[in-house]
């Protein structure tokens, strides 16, 4: 999916919630905002969003020189997820289809996006999430993919958001303990992208196959992967994408059988779907 104009002023501005969230001073705060502007002028729209957002942030972090600038967001919004998920197992213990409330649990997660065009409430998401419709709605499809496949990769998105993957995964185990799972994560910190730090301190590394992509973007771009998970990706029977980033990098699709799990959170990946802000996707390739 290419970037859109929409996209510049959405890129631009994620340079003052950087600036934000470190406490920049006002000459820090400026010099971000004004060396994106000016990048944005030469902005390639032959390239995707997250694309453009690997360029960004890396020159973002070299001028305030700071590796991760979302650390301590994200730790943040890993204990909020956190806080949640004794709630969460008592509603898959009550649930009639497990598969089905732990998709839409992962989903619920997807609001954590700091790069989002419209935020949405984690709390108020947990709410409502249960009693509506995915509005693409593939799941029946994508269940019989799950029960059909012997081997699945999920690949995921945003920090907080992880922790709900990490009960999805572990309710796939207990439906179908035979099932070879794999997670993917982000090679490096970009926006507040899970990476290999994340998911080792939530547990995957036990939990599944635990796997480093090697891509700088905030989505799974296959050009950019390493091999070892570009084998992955290509030789499972089901990839399970998670969130908007990896949707725009995989639209149109690498390959049949891509599950895309996302909520909807700004208007250019509405209108690609063909959907509104705010709804929820099950898209089955």
């Amino acid at each position: 999916m290419k970037i859109d104009e929409a996209c510049v002023g959405c890129i631009v501005n994620q340079s003052f919630k950087v600036a934000n969230s470190i406490n920049a001073d006002k000459t820090l705060s400026n010099k971000l905002t004004s060396t994106v502007e000016k990048m944005s002028e030469n902005f390639s729209f032959e390239q995707t969003p997250p694309e453009i957002a690997a360029d960004v942030y890396e020159k973002m972090a070299q001028i305030a020189n700071k590796f991760d600038l979302y650390d301590e967001v994200k730790e943040h919004s890993t204990q909020k997820a956190i806080s949640f998920i004794p709630l969460l197992k008592e509603r898959l213990f009550q649930s009639e289809n497990k598969l089905l409330t732990a998709t839409k649990i992962a989903v619920a997660g997807n609001v954590i996006d700091l790069a989002a065009e419209v935020e949405f409430d984690l709390h108020e998401e947990l709410e409502n999430i249960f009693h509506i419709d995915f509005a693409h709605d593939d799941f029946e499809s994508f269940a019989k993919e799950v029960h059909k496949a012997k081997n699945i990769l999920v690949i995921g998105d945003n920090v907080g958001e992880h922790i709900f993957d990490h009960l999805f995964i572990q309710t796939l185990q207990e439906l179908y303990p035979k099932k070879e799972l794999s997670y993917m994560v982000r090679g490096n910190p970009i926006i507040n992208d899970v990476t290999m730090k994340e998911a080792k301190e939530a547990g995957f590394d036990t939990l599944c196959n635990l796997v480093d992509s090697g891509v700088n973007t905030p989505g799974f771009m296959y050009e950019r992967a390493s091999q070892e998970a570009k084998k992955l990706f290509d030789n499972v029977d089901l990839v399970i994408s998670k969130g908007m980033g990896n949707y725009e990098c995989m639209s149109p699709a690498k390959r049949e059988n891509i599950c895309f799990l996302l909520k909807v959170k700004c208007n250019v990946v509405a209108s690609s779907l063909g959907k509104e802000v705010g709804d929820i996707i099950c898209k089955l390739t």
